[in-house]
């Protein structure tokens, strides 16, 4: 257990060296306004300290995987804390792999924000080691999630390319019909990441404020007709009650006495409701939180960091996109698929079984197929392709999250506690 502690401490350490690096990168972005001599010698100092406080950052988050695997006996990849953790550590791998090819130390601008996002979110999760459950007990628990995440982990660095070379090329003076389409795309992709930012800070708001709720909830088995009795805990506001649930303690928030509705019954399982109220927050708390932030700036966020990125060459950063997919895609092919079907083989008795998580991973990988079909057959290149970046990014994110949250299955042990 003093291994796991020990990963703990380390995987806190990294988190802050990141926090520090994205500082520095500010530093070198927003100090070049004020420097009327030698803007680009400024640049590239202060990226240069930004990459080597990240690497070092990357050095902790690699000892607190290797410490928590050695504490744990099992890769450190079995539930959504531990998956989310590694999945942070092996975009700062890709990033790290993809400055050295093109040296463009802006980039960690936004990969950084990404990875402290997910290490952030990760935290969200119960931290404790689990015991795995037979079906993960098997090499190749570490063979396929390892390969398939490292494999999102590019695609994630190619979605930061592609945001930065929308951001970069998008005329937010333009007023015809294709330039309001495209700012008001942009903009909603600002508002998706503040609605993670928002879910993340309302969890830790409730959670140090011991907001506590329970409810009992009767699960019948259609197949028997047996009815079962559930204990259903809640750490945040309960919006939304487990489907056919009676509560046994609800603290009031905002003069709320009991839930506003219950789940739908299709939401079936003991965690549906809960995941349910996860979703509906994380909604409700980046609307508030980008509503006070547009209110402060009184412009749009894609706007606002438009001017950060003008030195930057728009056809680097679609190439920087596009070679960070094709590097990608073949060890999310290895890993999220064949991998993956090897073992369900071993596990399940069958290659494949259409399980929801096994659908959208195959979604995944048809969906970058036609990226890469497109971008060496049609020539989709530039807002194109970045588009498509965009969009994949948002796929990859519903396989990885929102089917945990929303839909059963046989992967739902990697969901919430």
């Amino acid at each position: 257990m003093k291994l796991v502690e020990f990963s703990s401490d380390a995987f806190i350490v990294a988190f802050f060296l990141y926090c520090l690096a994205f500082t520095f990168y500010g530093v070198a972005v927003m100090g070049k306004r004020f420097r009327k001599r030698e803007p680009e010698a400024h640049v590239a100092k202060w990226g240069r300290i930004a990459f080597f406080t990240a690497a070092i950052g990357l050095i902790g988050h690699l000892v607190y995987f290797f410490t928590r695997w050695a504490g744990s006996g099992h890769v450190p990849v079995s539930n959504m804390y531990e998956f989310m953790t590694f999945l942070s550590m092996a975009i700062m791998i890709a990033f790290v792999v993809l400055y050295y090819l093109y040296k463009k130390s802006l980039l960690g601008l936004f990969a950084l924000p990404l990875v402290i996002l997910i290490m952030a979110y990760a935290a969200v999760f119960p931290q404790e080691v689990q015991p795995l459950i037979p079906s993960l007990q098997s090499y190749w628990l570490g063979i396929h999630v390892t390969l398939a995440a490292l494999g999102d982990a590019f695609f994630a660095v190619g979605f930061v390319a592609g945001i930065m070379h929308l951001l970069r090329t998008v005329n937010f003076g333009g007023s015809d019909k294709t330039s309001r389409r495209e700012q008001r795309w942009l903009e909603f992709c600002m508002f998706m990441v503040v609605v993670l930012i928002g879910f993340i800070v309302s969890v830790y708001g409730f959670r140090s404020g011991g907001y506590h709720a329970e409810f009992t909830q009767t699960n019948i088995d259609p197949s028997t007709e047996n009815s079962k009795i559930v204990k259903v805990e809640y750490d945040m506001p309960p919006l939304v009650a487990p489907y056919n649930s009676e509560t046994v303690s609800m603290q009031p928030f905002l003069g709320m006495k009991s839930p506003l509705f219950e789940a739908p019954a299709w939401m079936h399982g003991v965690n549906a409701g809960r995941k349910f109220n996860t979703v509906v927050w994380s909604v409700l708390s980046g609307v508030i939180l980008y509503g006070l932030l547009r209110l402060v700036i009184r412009r749009p966020l894609a706007k606002v960091i438009q001017p950060a990125l003008n030195r930057l060459d728009p056809d680097d950063l679609d190439e920087i996109s596009y070679r960070a997919i094709a590097i990608g895609f073949p060890i999310f092919t290895l890993g999220g698929l064949i991998f993956a079907m090897i073992w369900a083989e071993v596990a399940w008795g069958r290659f494949w079984g259409w399980d929801p998580k096994e659908v959208w991973a195959l979604i995944t990988w048809l969906f970058y197929s036609v990226y890469l079909h497109l971008r060496l057959s049609r020539g989709w290149q530039g807002k194109k392709s970045s588009w498509l970046t965009v969009i994949g990014f948002i796929v990859v994110m519903f396989t990885l999250v929102g089917v945990n949250l929303i839909i059963a299955g046989l992967h739902s042990y990697a969901g919430t506690d």
